[in-house]
């Protein structure tokens, strides 16, 4: 299992021009690691963290990156038996929102600033949510300053387990690598590296294919688990979920900064090649 795992994180070590290998190489074995420990638990509760406020784009509007794969996530998990809830902020709740009825799971709870604090989670997820950088601010991956209250502490706040997926070391969860690899290997690395740690972290060279392979690395490690995990590894629900997020949230690219169903400037076609490879590794490591 844990080989098939291994291919899964292979599949998603893809840079895509951000010159993140050396990122991919420090959290290899996350993927096993983060699927591992939220299997182990009977029925985890699970609280999703996302939400990329993008001030440049056209409209201002949430990145399309985060909330889809958080509502991946969410259908997924739901539909293995297990309770979940999307955690954001105000500027991010309406995407978050659209998303989740774009997957069918609308009734999943979306919680902002301190409401969530207080749930009773078991693990929390962050999944392209920018997180604080050493001098306190958010910034993107111009390292520019963006708008947003910070979630860090109390994604640090426990008694859950974290998980962090990230792509490019500004977003929560990044600050599990060794201290000064964003700094020397990624552009402005030093002014954006997330200083925020999580338990187990899950570098992806797009963060929605983090969210392809937590689903199918978890249905691997958990047989009674999979219909319902696997069932959301469908282009067809990707693509709704993305009409959905870009038309009603809104959300826009946070790379070309337009109102599109495109993620990181990658159409739906690649994203739905890297979702049938993962999906193709669960089949062969499941087969009977």
């Amino acid at each position: 299992m844990e080989a098939a795992v291994a291919r899964i994180e292979a599949l998603i070590h893809q840079d895509v021009g951000r010159g993140i290998d050396a990122l991919f190489a420090a959290a290899r074995g996350g993927l096993f690691a983060a699927a591992a420990g939220i299997a182990g638990m009977d029925r985890p509760r699970i609280g999703i963290l996302t939400g990329f406020f993008i001030p440049a784009g056209a409209p201002p509007a949430a990145e399309t990156d985060g909330p889809a794969g958080a509502a991946l996530l969410a259908l997924g998990f739901s539909r293995a038996g297990l309770a979940c809830r999307v955690l954001t902020d105000d500027l991010c709740r309406d995407a978050c929102v659209a998303a989740l009825a774009g997957a069918g799971v609308g009734d999943v709870p979306v919680d902002t600033g301190a409401a969530w604090r207080p749930a009773d989670f078991d693990w929390v997820i962050a999944i392209e949510r920018c997180g604080r950088t050493a001098d306190g601010t958010l910034r993107n991956m111009r390292g520019q300053a963006v708008a947003g209250v910070p979630s860090d502490d109390a994604f640090l706040a426990g008694p859950w387990r974290t998980v962090g997926i990230g792509d490019g070391g500004n977003e929560v969860g990044m600050g599990a690598l060794p201290p000064g690899l964003i700094a020397d290997t990624v552009a402005f690395g030093e002014t954006i590296a997330c200083v925020t740690p999580a338990e187990h972290l899950i570098v992806a060279g797009v963060s929605h294919w983090g969210a392809y392979a937590l689903l199918g690395a978890s249905a691997i490690l958990r047989p009674d688990w999979r219909e319902g995990l696997v069932s959301a590894l469908d282009p067809a629900v990707d693509r709704a979920v993305m009409a959905a997020l870009v038309n009603d949230g809104p959300a826009v690219d946070g790379v070309t900064l337009r109102r599109e169903p495109t993620i990181d400037g990658l159409d739906l076609a690649a994203h739905a090649a890297k979702l049938l490879a993962v999906r193709r590794v669960v089949q062969d490591a499941t087969a009977v």
